[in-house]
This record gives structure tokens, C-alpha cells and sequence, in this order.
């Protein structure tokens, strides 16, 4: 992909509106910085324009409670290809959410089956996070965890499935799955090293 056409650039504007009033788990850090970086990702792993709009938007399902009008909306304006793109990424497709356990067991059940472009955006959607929750340990170790639904345990246990998922699809650039690798392992070598401190 050597130019981005004025899709990307209303991709951009809807992820900016979708997401206008959230933040990251932080509480300081609107939701765009996320969405962008996670698309920053798909494309220097060599995604197609489609994969990054789809990185712009791998959360719109999820997180807006009307999301038939949302699915619509991604069809009419960016293709099949962009919306099946986000299904696959999407944990879930119903509102209220499911409790956090069943909706990521479903989720690994999905990426079994996920199309190589959904694996791409999940691989940079998950790089992403983890690295700034690496970032949130060393600046607030242990207390971080009550953001997450899923707690230490789970929300550790749940990276290490996903990349162990990814390598088993062997659909992945092996450098992209180095680098997630590496960041997973650096989390776990962080929180041991805190949680023996505590």
C-alpha cells in the first residue's frame, strides 16, 4: 500500500465520532491514541488499506450499544470486507455485555477460524495493549488490575492464549509474533517480579 485514499480519511473521522467521549483504562488518554496506533501497526506489518480501516475500528462494535445501526453504517461506507473484518476482531455482538469469562472463551473459540486479515488487526490490537499495560505496572504496579474485568490472573491469561492461538495459525509475519511474544513475556516478567513484592 503506497497511498491512503479518502477512505481512511473518513474511516478516521468516524473512529474520531465513535469514539469521541471515551478514554483508555487510564482515564487520561482518549480512545483515538489506541485506535490509531493499532492501525500505525496493521500497516507498517504490510495491511492492506481495508485491514487499517478496519484497525480504526476493530472496537466500534463492541463498545456502541446500538450496534446493528453501527454494522450498517461500517457496510454502507467501507464494504463487507472492512465490517467481517471487525466481526472477527469483536469479542462480542450483543449489549449488555456477557460476563467477562464467557465472552473471552468465545472469543478464542472465534480467532480458531479468524480470517489472516482479523489476526493481523487482533496481533496489533493486542501488541498495543500490552505494551501500554506494561507501562501502567511500572508506573502503578498492582493497583492496575482493578481496571480489568478480567483482574491479574485473567487479563494475563488471556494475552498468553491469544498470541499461543496466533502461532498456531501460522498466518502471522513471524516478526509481528516475535514482537508480540516479547512484550507478553516482558508484562509476565513484570507483574512476577511486583506480585513477589507485595
Amino acid at each position: 500500500m503506497n497511498r491512503l485514499s479518502e477512505r481512511f480519511e473518513r474511516a478516521l473521522t468516524y473512529a474520531a465520532q465513535l469514539h469521541a467521549n471515551q478514554v483508555r483504562k487510564d482515564s487520561r488518554t482518549p480512545y483515538i491514541a489506541h485506535l490509531l496506533a493499532v492501525a500505525g501497526l496493521v500497516m507498517e506489518y504490510g495491511g492492506s488499506e481495508d485491514e487499517a480501516i478496519a484497525a480504526l475500528l476493530h472496537d466500534a462494535l463492541e463498545d456502541q450499544p446500538n450496534q446493528g445501526l453501527t454494522s450498517r453504517e461500517i457496510e454502507m461506507q467501507f464494504g463487507s470486507r472492512v465490517l467481517a473484518i471487525i466481526q472477527a476482531c469483536s469479542d462480542t455482538q450483543s449489549h449488555p455485555k456477557p460476563p467477562w469469562r464467557t465472552r473471552k472463551d468465545g472469543f478464542l473459540k472465534q480467532l480458531a477460524g479468524a480470517p489472516p486479515s482479523a489476526c493481523l488487526v487482533i496481533a496489533a490490537d493486542k501488541l498495543h495493549n500490552t505494551r501500554m499495560l506494561a507501562r501502567e505496572y511500572r508506573e502503578h504496579g498492582e493497583a492496575i488490575w482493578q481496571r480489568f474485568k478480567g483482574g491479574r490472573e485473567g487479563t494475563l491469561w488471556f494475552n498468553r492464549s491469544v498470541y499461543t492461538l496466533l502461532k498456531e495459525r501460522g498466518c502471522l509475519a513471524d516478526s509481528l509474533l516475535s514482537e508480540l511474544d516479547e512484550a507478553i513475556t516482558a508484562l509476565e516478567t513484570l507483574v512476577r517480579a511486583g506480585s513477589n513484592l507485595v
